[in-house]
């Protein structure tokens, strides 16, 4: 039996979809019920009976942009043989997903950081911990690249994985404000520039 204000028709999946977008497109607290409920095509007692609360939505909504949105960017942390050309692939593949055709411009987890005002702690902690997960990949990319002698043993990962984050980091809110896919690769290749410097300059002497 259907959830009391529920549509017959209603389709969870897309709805969450849709909300992710206004949330995406305008932060937590300059999405209105009103937006949302537009959006989605359901009214208000339908959202409360199915999310709960608008930030239960919005918590929801930031897992569904993890699970559908970060492959293209992530996988060359993966799938590149080698360090640089991952950390490179990484950022060049930010630059074309951030400005993408038909999607909100950057990166929802990064532009969570200052258009997620409103929110409680519990959800502050989740965005936290989802920004700082990319260092922890990138770490691990560079470790694997310990491993496998084309980086010193002496390295310091975690430097180098904060810096390449925060120039990401950077490029999302550079898209945000309307900076082309060009310009974020010419941003992408001055950051792989240091590269050479920083694994030297980051491993014991």
């Amino acid at each position: 039996m259907a959830e009391r204000g529920r549509p017959r028709s209603f389709d969870r999946q897309a709805a969450l979809e849709r909300a992710m977008e206004v949330f995406w497109e305008r932060g937590y607290q300059a999405a209105a019920m009103s937006d949302l409920t537009e959006a989605m095509g359901i009214n208000s007692p339908s959202l409360y009976a199915t999310f709960g609360s608008k930030e239960e939505l919005y918590r929801e909504a930031i897992h569904h942009f993890a699970a559908t949105e970060s492959d293209d960017i992530l996988a060359p942390l993966q799938n590149e043989p080698t360090a640089r050309a991952a950390l490179e692939g990484y950022l060049m593949a930010s630059a074309k997903t951030f400005t993408r055709p038909g999607r909100p411009p950057g990166c929802m987890v990064v532009l969570s950081a200052v258009n997620a005002v409103g929110v409680g702690d519990e959800t502050s902690r989740i965005l936290r911990e989802m920004r700082a997960g990319s260092v922890t990949m990138i770490e691990e990319r560079l470790r694997r690249a310990v491993t496998e002698g084309e980086l010193p043993t002496s390295l310091d990962p975690h430097p180098i994985a904060s810096y390449y984050v925060t120039v990401q980091q950077g490029m999302s809110i550079q898209a945000r404000d309307g900076a082309s896919r060009q310009t974020l690769e010419t941003i992408a290749q001055g950051a792989m520039a240091a590269w050479d410097s920083l694994t030297r300059s980051h491993a014991a002497a």
